[in-house]
């Protein structure tokens, strides 16, 4: 038993040796062969980890900014559009709930002197986001309760309509005109200022005033969109159904009023898409992995043609069918996994500068490694079949005949 073991290990470390000098020995074919399947692996590998590293960085964003946080959107009914001032205040005063900050969109047009733009957003906001975000006001005061209360003509703009409109001005306590309407600047927003996930997916606001205020230039009297902030420990989850127990009542359980999104729902959606999109783009490279496998089954018979005296020589010499096949098989196996190897750290290396160009954390993906090589090695070992098996058929007497 252990000669047997013996003589098959030398055997296979004969059939290597000699596959991997038929290598060699054909430099420029075998180059050629090896670049599609090297192609291909890098393709999949540098697609699949660079999504990876994505789909953890956005992950960790969209945790970052919706921690403890539940968002609603309100559709209305026939009876009820959307939240009253009543129906916030009752919600904030459940035990799960720190507090709300509804969100007021409009797309103004803003004046000042001779100077205007068009498309402006303006977001109504209370003073409890200002609270939760105590980096969103860079200077000046912050928005206060007074403000929402008398609907002030207050307003807070970003970096952007500073240098559109008050360009070489102290912008605090200057008015700016928004639809017509002066409004005294009171504070100029942070960068880091749009930290919610509703304003990263609008792309962010330029002007924020009391929410109130937005309502009353809206001529609307409900809020349709808000933000909830969960008390510390609370469940997202268990949250989101005690919010929707309580609104179901206030909208007389009417069913599709509102839509209440947890962030692990967002992410859930979210890594969905990615997966998806991975899957896909992995799909895509792989053909260029199936056009390698074409070149190499066509080096493999081009090769059984060129050795056909050798084959026919050791046939005659006593090597058996399987033996032959197995030296092209091995042979095919090698130029793959040659080509898979390569693959794999070029498509690391790649994978690695997209993220530092995309500015994400790159993400090694064992998973993507084990496909690419596992790939290499099946397309070796399927488009080598046919070659060696063409080999180990072939008649000894006819293959001597060519000598």
């Amino acid at each position: 038993m252990l000669s047997s073991l013996r003589a098959g290990f030398v055997m296979l470390r004969e059939c290597v040796a000699m596959s991997m000098s038929n290598i060699v020995s054909n430099r420029v074919r075998s180059l050629l062969t090896v670049l599609g399947i090297l192609i291909g692996v890098t393709a999949v590998i540098a697609l699949i980890s660079t999504v990876s590293g994505v789909s953890g960085s956005l992950s960790s964003s969209f945790s970052s900014m919706g921690a403890g946080t539940l968002t609603v959107n309100v559709t209305g009914s026939d009876l009820k559009t959307g939240m009253t001032a009543e129906d916030l205040d009752e919600l904030r005063a459940m035990d799960i709930v720190d507090g709300i900050t509804p969100n007021v969109s409009l797309s103004a047009r803003v004046s000042r002197g001779g100077s205007y733009d068009t498309g402006i957003s303006v977001s109504g906001r209370n003073a409890y986001y200002f609270q939760t975000n105590p980096d969103a006001i860079e200077r000046g005061r912050t928005l206060s309760f007074i403000d929402e209360d008398n609907r002030t003509d207050a307003c807070w703009i970003n970096a952007e309509m500073v240098e559109t409109f008050f360009f070489g001005v102290d912008p605090i306590g200057e008015k700016l005109y928004i639809s017509g309407v002066p409004f005294l600047v009171a504070g100029i927003l942070s960068d880091e200022q749009a930290e919610s996930v509703s304003d990263m997916m609008s792309g962010g606001v330029d002007i924020v005033i009391p929410y109130t205020t937005a309502l009353k230039m809206n001529n609307a009297s409900a809020v349709t969109s808000f933000t909830v902030y969960l008390a510390s420990g609370v469940d997202s989850e268990a949250a989101a159904d005690e919010i929707e127990a309580a609104m179901d009542a206030m909208f007389s359980y009417e069913e599709d009023c509102f839509t209440v999104t947890t962030m692990s729902g967002i992410e859930d959606t979210m890594e969905e898409m990615l997966n998806m999109m991975a899957a896909l783009l992995a799909g895509i490279a792989s053909i260029a992995l199936v056009v390698g496998g074409i070149g190499i089954m066509n080096m493999m018979l081009t090769s059984v043609t060129e050795r056909t005296a050798e084959i026919g020589l050791k046939k005659a010499l006593g090597a058996l069918p399987w033996q032959i096949q197995a030296q092209f098989l091995i042979e095919s196996f090698l130029l793959s996994m040659i080509g898979g190897v390569a693959g794999v750290a070029l498509g690391l290396a790649l994978s690695f500068g997209l993220c530092r160009a995309l500015g994400t954390d790159f993400a090694l993906s064992w998973g993507a490694i084990a496909l690419g090589t596992g790939f290499s090695a099946a397309v070796g070992i399927i488009f080598g079949w046919a070659p060696a098996r063409k080999a180990s058929k072939l008649n000894p007497i006819d293959a001597l005949r060519s000598i």
